[in-house]
């Protein structure tokens, strides 16, 4: 039996009666993270010249997250993927290294909408879109960023065919067809780490968009080639050529096996790859008292994978351009969290990033591998402070905090959503839609849902 096979008979099978009471309560986490993050998205600009592309091709009825732009149901998955992806805060499958609900919330929430299915529908759709994009990322092994995929991007395409399928009703025919069918829509390339330019934004949102026009192309008789994963010319054989992948993790306990709960949420607005040594220069800092001046040299070793995406182009990195440049920056994150102790959103600001005390303390940060590192079970940091009277501090954080290992609770879910909507909304809105998503699946149509958690 093909892999698309297995995945679409467990797909089509699955009922809410079989996604046990703590998934659905993660789950239901996982969503608030990303709406309050797609509300805080909505005051950048690139939410602007996104809503204005899309709004371009023509007016619709699904509303937006945080916003009270409505578009066609494509449309809306595609600026609903900006808005949850646009801050990178959204939340990791570590394994996988992918961000797994900022296309799967997408797909199955305009794919609800457009079928006027119930919130329960919604939600049962978003976790097995979920479950599938994990594993996808799981099966590539680390190597999609090796070679310049962006995971979120590629297997983000599958899980958002799954959840589309699912609430579109396809059987296990069609929901075989659309794995194929989306096969040829997965793509998204690491190239904007080369000059800072916005194209990761969209990614997830053109994986959403991709799996519900897959899925549609399914239930409307449209085929796709069944071995899409295995074979000679499927998914890991043309993007992972010559890389130890791992096609039969695609459908390896889906349906027994639950991949959600293990679902990272980002304590810090950078890069997964970086969270490690933003905690482990915090804690140094914390325990010896260090400020900026203190510091003579900083050595921080990193697995190669990771460190091509945060450190790589140099240039770019140790005096970046912009925010983006400075999310993936790994000397500017260490760097400011040694000089200003902590690393919040306001540390992404113009005046942050021009901050000479932080610039000059960036130059003295340098990066070698880590032969230690557990990438990509976990993403590990350790750091070396070499400070101005002479001591050497190191610390190691082996397991990223956000990890399934060390996860954030539920009530610091909670906790960064408030931190989230303050800036952009007041307190009406955020109870509403805290409400809204904390119930979600407990009755009421989809389209209920989607007004909730708009803006206005």
């Amino acid at each position: 039996m093909s892999i698309a096979r297995q995945v679409a008979d467990v797909v089509a099978r699955t009922t809410w009666d079989d996604v046990p009471a703590p998934v659905l309560q993660r789950a239901r986490h996982l969503v608030l993270d990303a709406v309050g993050l797609a509300f805080a998205a909505s005051a950048h600009p690139f939410a602007d010249v996104a809503a204005d592309a899309l709004g371009s091709f023509g007016a619709g009825d699904v509303p937006v997250l945080g916003s009270k732009t409505r578009l066609p149901a494509r449309d809306a998955a595609v600026l609903n993927g900006v808005l949850v992806h646009g801050l990178d805060f959204d939340d990791t499958h570590i394994g996988a290294v992918t961000h797994v609900s900022a296309s799967a919330l997408p797909a199955a929430l305009s794919a609800a909408v457009a079928a006027d299915a119930s919130a329960r529908d919604l939600l049962l759709g978003y976790i097995l879109g979920v479950e599938v994009a994990a594993r996808v990322g799981l099966a590539g092994a680390g190597h999609f960023h090796d070679l310049g995929y962006h995971p979120t991007a590629v297997a983000g395409a599958f899980g958002s065919a799954v959840a589309a399928g699912k609430i579109l009703g396809l059987g296990p025919d069609q929901l075989v067809a659309a794995q194929g069918v989306v096969g040829s829509m997965a793509a998204g390339l690491l190239e904007f780490l080369e000059d800072g330019s916005w194209t990761k934004r969209l990614h997830p949102g053109w994986a959403a968009q991709s799996g519900i026009t897959a899925a549609t192309f399914a239930r409307a008789g449209w085929t796709g080639p069944e071995a899409v994963y295995e074979g000679r010319f499927g998914l890991f054989a043309t993007h992972l050529a010559g890389r130890d992948a791992h096609p039969e993790l695609v459908a390896d306990g889906l349906g027994e096996r639950w991949e959600t709960p293990e679902t990272a949420v980002k304590p810090y607005p950078v890069c997964h790859f970086a969270h490690a040594f933003a905690d482990a220069v915090l804690l140094l800092r914390a325990e010896h008292g260090l400020t900026a001046d203190d510091v003579a040299a900083v050595r921080c070793a990193i697995h190669p994978t990771p460190g091509k995406v945060v450190c790589e182009p140099a240039a770019a990195k140790w005096a970046p351009r912009d925010e983006y440049d400075a999310k993936f920056s790994l000397p500017y994150i260490v760097s400011t969290a040694l000089a200003r102790g902590r690393f919040t959103l306001a540390e992404l600001s113009d005046e942050a990033l021009r901050d000479p005390e932080v610039l000059a303390l960036a130059r003295k940060v340098e990066v070698v591998p880590d032969d230690e590192s557990a990438f990509p079970r976990a993403y590990s940091g350790w750091v070396q402070i070499i400070t101005t009277d002479g001591r050497v501090l190191t610390h190691r954080e082996q397991v990223n905090r956000g990890h399934a290992d060390r996860p954030l609770s539920d009530a610091d879910v909670v906790t960064k959503y408030r931190g989230s909507m303050a800036p952009v909304a007041d307190e009406a809105t955020t109870e509403r839609v805290l409400a809204a998503v904390l119930s979600l699946g407990d009755g009421g149509s989809a389209r209920d849902f989607a007004e909730a958690c708009a803006a206005g």
